[in-house]
C-alpha cells in the first residue's frame, strides 16, 4: 500500500479537505443532536409539524403516494420497534441464562428496556420524513398508482400489526410506557441539632 492509500488521506498523509469538511460537518450535526436531547417535547412537536407540511404538500401536488405509503410503512417499523422490549420474552421462555421481565407483583422490579429507545425513534422518523419530503421534489418517484388500495392495505397491516403487538404484551406482561420513576420517601429531618 502506498501512502494516501487510507480513507480520508492525501498522498501527504495529511487529511484531505474533503474528508476534513464533512468531518467538521458531521461534528456540528452531532453537537446539535446533543443539544436537542433533553428536550423531548420540542423535538416530537417538530416533527408532526413536519410529517404536517409533508402532508400538505403530497396534498397540494396530488402525488408521490408510492412515497407516502413507503414513509407510513418505515414509521410502523420504528413504532413497533418502539414498543418492543430489547430482550423478547418469548425467545428467553426456553434458556435461563439472561434476566426477564417479571411476571408476578412479588418479583424484582425491571424496568422495561426498549428495543428502540425514543431518541433513536425521533431521529429515524425525522430523517425519514425528510427523505421523503425530498423525493416529492423528483418526478421520478412520482409513480401513478390507486392510492385508496394502498391506504386500506396500510390501515389492514397496522391493525394486525398491533393486534399481534397487544396480544404479545398480554401474553408477558409488559407495558411500554412508564408514568415516572417510582418514588420512595424516606425519614423525615426533624432538624435537630446536637449540642456539645
Amino acid at each position: 500500500m502506498s501512502e494516501g492509500d487510507s480513507i480520508g488521506e492525501s498522498v501527504h498523509g495529511k487529511p484531505s479537505v474533503v474528508y476534513r469538511f464533512f468531518s467538521r460537518l458531521g461534528q456540528i450535526y452531532q453537537s446539535w443532536l446533543d443539544k436537542s436531547t433533553p428536550y423531548t417535547a420540542v423535538r416530537w412537536i417538530v416533527t408532526v409539524g413536519l410529517s404536517f407540511i409533508y402532508m400538505i404538500r403530497v396534498y397540494l401536488l396530488q402525488g408521490w403516494y408510492i412515497v407516502t405509503y413507503a414513509l407510513g410503512i418505515y414509521n410502523l417499523n420504528l413504532f413497533i420497534a418502539f414498543l418492543s422490549p430489547k430482550v423478547d420474552p418469548s425467545l428467553m421462555e426456553d434458556s435461563d441464562d439472561g434476566p426477564s421481565l417479571p411476571t408476578r407483583q412479588n418479583e424484582e422490579f425491571r424496568p422495561f428496556i426498549r428495543r428502540l429507545p425514543e431518541f433513536k425513534f425521533w431521529h429515524s422518523a425525522t430523517k425519514g420524513i425528510l427523505v421523503a419530503m425530498t423525493c416529492t421534489f423528483f418526478e421520478a418517484f412520482n409513480v401513478p398508482v390507486f392510492w385508496p388500495i394502498l391506504v386500506m392495505y396500510f390501515i389492514m397491516l397496522f391493525c394486525i400489526t398491533m393486534k399481534r403487538q397487544i396480544k404479545h404484551m398480554i401474553k408477558y406482561r409488559y407495558i411500554p410506557f412508564t408514568h415516572g420513576k417510582r418514588k420512595y420517601k424516606g425519614k423525615e429531618d426533624v432538624g435537630k441539632t446536637f449540642a456539645s
